[in-house]
């Protein structure tokens, strides 16, 4: 039965009193150093979660901020309009275009860093190699290119209830269960896709 180094702590704690001197290989021991490990484990293993969970929480609340709840909903131009800039469009994009000119300076959620691209390129002297933050921005954008190629993952704009829940939406990875998303390519075309996203679904 796994249980946390601080429970195993107490147990041992409450067993033998004050914890100061255990010998190597007693059975005490070893089992404050399996929960030890199993505690690093644990941190480990939710740690990596969070990191790849953290692009997709990201563009949720790039959508969370660029879309008012009273927005109305979107059809499919218009949600690409979002992810890239594009030429203008009619429908509820034009009530959300002047928050995300205000919000982002115009720029859309796959071009949102070509600003800071720009400046640390121009900030750069003649013949030195790219900075690690202009490479990783650089490989973000290659990768959201590609991904708006075979499929962006979003939540779906054109329901209301979905444009609802985004804006009442807390800001956890759990609370993305209840929408409903899609994914958009380049040329049109639109699937419905799962939560959470795996591979092309």
């Amino acid at each position: 039965m796994p249980v946390s180094l601080q429970k195993v702590h107490k147990h041992i704690a409450k067993k033998r009193g004050v914890v100061d001197a255990l010998h190597e290989n007693s059975r005490d021991a070893k089992r404050l150093r399996r929960a030890g490990i199993r505690d690093d484990r644990v941190a480990r293993v939710s740690a990596t979660l969070a990191r790849g969970r953290q692009s997709y929480i990201d563009r949720i609340v790039y959508f969370h901020e660029n879309v008012p709840e009273d927005a109305g909903v979107f059809s499919d131009s218009d949600m690409m309009n979002l992810i890239v800039r594009s030429v203008e469009a009619e429908g509820p994009i034009a009530i959300v275009r002047c928050f995300i000119r205000i919000n982002t300076g115009g720029h859309r959620y796959i071009n949102r860093s070509v600003p800071e691209i720009e400046q640390l390129q121009s900030e750069r002297r003649k013949g030195r190699p790219p900075s690690k933050r202009e490479e990783n921005l650089l490989q973000r954008t290659d990768a959201e290119n590609k991904e708006f190629k075979t499929g962006f993952w979003l939540p779906d704009l054109s329901e209301q209830d979905v444009i609802k829940s985004l804006a009442s939406w807390n800001g956890d990875w759990s609370g993305l269960s209840s929408m409903k998303f899609i994914r958009l390519t380049k040329d049109g075309g639109k699937q419905s896709s799962a939560f959470p996203p795996k591979g092309m679904s």
